[in-house]
């Protein structure tokens, strides 16, 4: 499924690690995907309410737990600069899906980064 929302569609996901050697593309790229899945799950189910846009957030957020050893396996990691930019862009999604009095803590809650 293709998303829709314009918005999200002219939205660069992640760009900050892009303009940095240390976040190896590849794997930026990765996360990128997580980004949009998420997205495409909003679209789909369309959560009625913050509990569950939270339920599909929090499993974005495992998919970037598992992507945190890939990174490691790299020399690099979810660090504070990238930490920043994924909590921007789980909040971008939230707003942009008509959630803007989403917690940004609680949308990536169980994050282990």
């Amino acid at each position: 499924m293709a998303v829709t929302n314009e918005q999200v569609t002219g939205h660069a996901f992640l760009k900050a690690l892009y303009g940095d050697d240390y976040y190896p593309d590849h794997l930026v790229d990765r996360g990128k995907q997580i980004l949009s899945r998420l997205c495409e799950r909003i679209e789909a189910e369309r959560p009625a309410d913050l509990a569950a846009l939270y339920v599909l957030t929090h499993a974005a957020t495992e998919e970037f737990n598992d992507l945190q050893e890939a990174f490691w396996a790299a020399d690099s990691e979810i660090e504070t600069v990238a930490r920043e930019e994924l909590a921007e862009d789980f909040w971008f999604v939230a707003r942009a899906y008509g959630f803007a009095d989403a917690d940004v803590e609680e949308l990536i809650g169980t994050r282990d980064w």
